[in-house]
Parts: C-alpha cells; sequence; structure tokens
C-alpha cells in the first residue's frame, strides 16, 4: 500500500509536474533513509535558514557543497592517510557520504563555512519583484484608458 499511481493528476492538470515530481520523489524514497551524517535545519530569519552537518573527522578540502537542478548536495570523501594506523577502536566514522537537500523555488544558496566539525550552509529566500505583491492604483470612473482602441473604429 505504499506505492500510488499519479498518472491521472498528470493527464488532469497542467502546470502541475513539479507538485507531482514531489510527491512521486517521497512517496517513492526508501523508508531507510541513511541518518548519516546527521543534520539541523533552522530558520534564522524570515526568509533565511541555515543547515549544520555535522562533519567530524572532516577537513574543508574532503567536503564538497554544490547546486544542481533545484537540489543542495553536501558531499564527502575521505583521503586515504590512515593507511599505516591500526585502530584498536574506531568510533568517528569518516566514511564518504552524499545528503542531498531538495530546495524551494527562489531559495538560494548564500554561502558555507566550516568550523567545529560542523559545516553551516547559509540559504535565503529572494522572492523576484515581479512575483511579490503589489497594490494597483484605482481610477475614478470618468478616467477613460488612452492606449485602448475602439474596435468599431479599427473595422
Amino acid at each position: 500500500m505504499r506505492n500510488f499511481d499519479l498518472a491521472p493528476l498528470y493527464r488532469a492538470t497542467v502546470g502541475f509536474d513539479q507538485i507531482a515530481d514531489l510527491l512521486d520523489r517521497v512517496m517513492s524514497s526508501d523508508v531507510g533513509q541513511p541518518t548519516y551524517p546527521p543534520y539541523n535545519i533552522e530558520k534564522t530569519a524570515d526568509d533565511a535558514y541555515r543547515i549544520s552537518v555535522a562533519v567530524a573527522g572532516f577537513s574543508a578540502d574532503d567536503l564538497g557543497v554544490e547546486v544542481k537542478d533545484g537540489s543542495l548536495v553536501v558531499s564527502a570523501r575521505k583521503s586515504e592517510e590512515d593507511e599505516g594506523r591500526t585502530y584498536l577502536h574506531r568510533g568517528i566514522a569518516t566514511r564518504a557520504f552524499e545528503r542531498r537537500f531538495q530546495l524551494a523555488d527562489h531559495v538560494r544558496v548564500i554561502g558555507a563555512t566550516h568550523a567545529d566539525g560542523m559545516l553551516h550552509i547559509d540559504l535565503r529566500r529572494e522572492v523576484p519583484e515581479a512575483l511579490k505583491p503589489r497594490r494597483i492604483a484605482i481610477a475614478s470612473g470618468d478616467v477613460v484608458a488612452k492606449d485602448v482602441v475602439d474596435a468599431d473604429k479599427v473595422n
């Protein structure tokens, strides 16, 4: 009962492809989502967010942060420096990982910092001027638009 067929949604709507794709991705994701590395998502202001990823044991050179196809991809590859070491107990996981975060429309990555074993990625939602609400002036009933062409005069 975990599989839903979204085909009727695709053929009955126009322009809602992103919502259907998002629903499809959420429904098809595995229950056993990877939990490594742990992360926090916090809202730092009305239109600002911060993702903090625990990356103990990784240097800034081992980490990669990139945005592609509306997703923020955080990845790490540990360089092989431990070949000569013998561990009695190895509790600090430094295995390679790739963690994806789906970004909403108009969310932009501002920057990333690495300090004290934490990778902080700052995000900001920037709504374009065309999409912001704007007030329309209401003219009185006596004023006629000057650019309107009367249909009787054209034909």
